[in-house]
């Protein structure tokens, strides 16, 4: 019996070696050098500025991912679902002002008033305000052939009329694998970096490649010149500048030389603390940026150990390298200097992936929350 015991104890123990060595998994990782985390210091010192939140109901929805104040002061908010939401700033009046079918991770409004959205799902749309949905740009032609633009995630719209997103992976589209945080995080750990910022030219119905080769390509501002774009690139803990007439730039050419003041694409937040999601122009030249997990230790050591990332996906994914919730968010000028920041290290409010400035209020957006919080800009030390 004793035999028998170990033969199967050994058997079980070689199936797992066999499985956790060679089962298929859908990440092909790359080697990459992750910047040794400097933790919370400097200017982003441990504080609970941002704790005390207040909470506006969101009913059986949940997931204000994104949070705009548009025509006539309403509030608006997209939810899971696909679901837009309309309320007065105070979260009274809340109705389901349009639906896409997809999911909107981030949108804003054009001059003919229309929302224009971020679909993760669908790509590029414009709701009219009948409701009517139209699919701009779900397709961009990259050397001579169409490219299907597979994660949608962040948009602004420029005065003149042009409307940049970025597309954050050409690999893992929520679509396929499970929803946003999921594709999100097979890209992080991937590290591939095929996420890209693109332009989409309403007169012409023309979409162009900005600028390509980014780890997850998340948030996007507008400069108060709209002369630059600055982008926010989750899986290398940073964020750029880039001109908004450059086309067809490549992030890992220019990662090194592109570091000068003059250069069309330039890292001005690098090392960041955690992973950078949404960003938002605030008031008084703030550019507001909000990190959905703080970094963590064991991804950043596994960051040149490709082979071990292939089998930590092959465990539960209780054991992914995924970092404990943690409020943050953070305002800094268009140098790049820090000049807000926000924590709550209870992390009871998941995942605060942006912020929206009011003239009394700041909205801290978040991919999977049960309601949108806010803070008084007082308590924010703001006034």
């Amino acid at each position: 019996m004793l035999r028998k015991g170990l033969a199967v104890i050994l058997v079980l123990v070689v199936m797992l070696a066999a499985y956790l060595l060679l089962a298929p998994v859908p990440i092909e990782p790359v080697t990459w050098n992750a910047p040794k985390d400097a933790g919370y210091a400097g200017p982003y010192a441990v504080n609970t500025r941002l704790g005390g939140l207040q909470h506006i109901s969101l009913g059986q929805d949940s997931g204000p991912e994104h949070v705009v104040i548009g025509p006539g002061g309403k509030l608006y908010a997209a939810v899971d679902g696909g679901k837009i939401l309309r309320m007065n700033p105070d979260g009274s009046s809340a109705e389901v002002w349009a639906q896409t079918g997809g999911r909107v991770l981030g949108f804003d409004f054009d001059a003919r008033g229309r929302l224009i959205a971020a679909d993760a799902e669908r790509g590029l749309l414009a709701v009219a305000a009948d409701k009517k949905v139209e699919v701009l740009a779900d397709r961009v032609m990259v050397d001579g052939k169409e490219d299907l633009i597979r994660f949608a995630d962040a948009v602004v719209v420029a005065k003149e009329g042009k409307i940049y997103f970025t597309d954050a992976s050409r690999r893992f589209g929520p679509k396929e694998w499970g929803g946003a945080f999921n594709a999100s995080v097979l890209d992080v750990l991937e590290h591939a970096a095929t996420g890209r910022v693109l332009v989409h030219d309403p007169a012409s119905a023309k979409t162009e490649v900005v600028m390509g080769g980014l780890s997850f390509a998340n948030g996007l501002a507008l400069s108060a010149d709209e002369r630059s774009l600055f982008v926010a690139e989750t899986g290398a803990y940073r964020v750029w500048k880039l001109a908004t007439d450059a086309r067809g730039l490549n992030a890992k050419a220019l990662a090194e030389p592109g570091e000068g003041a003059g250069a069309p694409a330039r890292v001005v937040l690098a090392n960041l603390p955690g992973y950078p999601d949404n960003l938002m122009r605030g008031m008084d030249g703030r550019i507001w940026l909000g990190f959905a997990k703080p970094r963590s230790a064991v991804a950043d050591k596994l960051a040149d150990k490709p082979f071990l990332r292939k089998v930590t996906m092959r465990l539960p994914k209780s054991l992914w390298p995924l970092p404990p919730a943690y409020g943050h968010v953070v305002a800094f000028d268009e140098s790049g200097k820090v000049v807000a920041d926000l924590q709550d290290p209870s992390g009871k409010y998941p995942e605060t992936t942006g912020v929206t400035e009011t003239a009394d209020r700041l909205y801290i957006q978040s991919l999977h929350a049960p309601s949108l919080g806010w803070l008084p800009k007082d308590a924010a030390g703001l006034r």
